[in-house]
């Protein structure tokens, strides 16, 4: 099988991928290669197993920062929306009825109605408000609402809001936004395609919260974990158990994002599969090599978030390396 240009990488950074391995009893069934870097605020990369620019679509790990002109235009205060609502804007929930009604009380402060999100009906839901991205949604309309631009066309790559958002990240990635590549998420939204190292830089500058805006995003997504993810999963239950002191938010297809909260470090995960069960098993696995976490709260987050089936195990082998001068 041929695969596409972008699916790869070059070899000029590259070390061995990390690999986890799905265990039967004594014998592996499985096995997930997995690239991880970590950049500081100046886009350096400090650490890494297999390929810092490895180049991947970071997906709902996109959220925080799309959320960033919801704050600039003045849409949030306008409406005082509060920590629960711009949580809800980065986050990807479960469609419980309390993330509905946050998703919900954005529309309703906004004076929007629900018919106007362009986010799918999950499957066996009945409304928008239930998919796990209408509190983004939520917010695109109502930052456009308060710029007097166009409603029915948010989604749109050319649309004014997109166009903002993506001034944002190319900034914070230090590059002309012409230069992005986007593609049409799952939920309609646009979603760039990046290098692991730039996905990194940007979690990096996220921690570091040296813009106010980010500094807000950074506090909502802290003070209303459940918000972001939901009960048991893994965002959630990471933030809970690190005090504070880390940013979580995945996304589809193996992406992870971590950030240490005031060093400006991010940390940036994809397993080739798009494997769920790497990803978080990856991300265990970096934090106990980076102690970010105590062992009680990694232990309590293995045992909620990797249990599988009785007799069956992920394991990890590999670890970050330092980046050589």
């Amino acid at each position: 099988m041929n695969l596409p240009t972008w699916f790869g990488s070059s070899q000029r950074s590259s070390t061995t991928p990390l690999e986890v391995s799905l265990k039967r009893g004594s014998s592996v069934e499985s096995i997930h290669r997995v690239h991880a870097v970590v950049c500081d605020g100046r886009g350096r990369v400090l650490m890494r197993a297999g390929c810092a620019d490895f180049e991947t679509f970071i997906r709902s790990a996109l959220k925080p920062f799309q959320a960033l002109p919801f704050l600039s235009s003045g849409a949030a205060e306008q409406m005082n929306c509060g920590e629960k609502g711009l949580a809800i804007c980065c986050g990807s929930h479960s469609g419980t009825p309390a993330h509905a009604r946050e998703a919900f009380r954005l529309l309703w402060n906004a004076e929007l109605d629900p018919s106007l999100l362009q986010c799918p009906i999950p499957r066996g839901g009945t409304s928008p408000l239930e998919h796990n991205c209408s509190g983004k949604h939520a917010g695109f309309l109502a930052t456009s609402k308060k710029m007097g631009w166009p409603l029915d066309s948010y989604l749109q790559g050319n649309h004014p809001l997109q166009v903002e958002v993506n001034r944002r990240i190319a900034e914070l990635l230090g590059l002309p936004a012409d230069e992005l590549v986007a593609a049409r998420d799952d939920c309609g939204a646009p979603t760039l395609r990046l290098r692991l190292d730039q996905i990194a830089l940007l979690y990096a500058h996220l921690g570091a919260s040296r813009q106010a805006e980010m500094e807000q995003v950074i506090r909502a997504m802290l003070a209303h974990p459940e918000l972001v993810a939901g009960e048991g999963r893994f965002d959630t239950e990471l933030m809970r158990r690190a005090h504070g002191q880390i940013v979580s938010k995945g996304g589809a297809e193996g992406v992870q994002c971590l950030s240490r909260v005031g060093e400006g470090m991010g940390v940036a995960i994809k397993v080739e599969d798009g494997s769920k069960r790497a990803k978080h098993a990856v991300a265990l696995h970096l934090l106990r090599q980076l102690d970010w976490l105590t062992p009680t709260g990694l232990q309590e987050l293995e045992e909620q978030v990797l249990l599988i089936a009785p007799g069956v195990q992920l394991e990890v082998a590999g670890a970050l390396r330092y980046q050589e001068t």
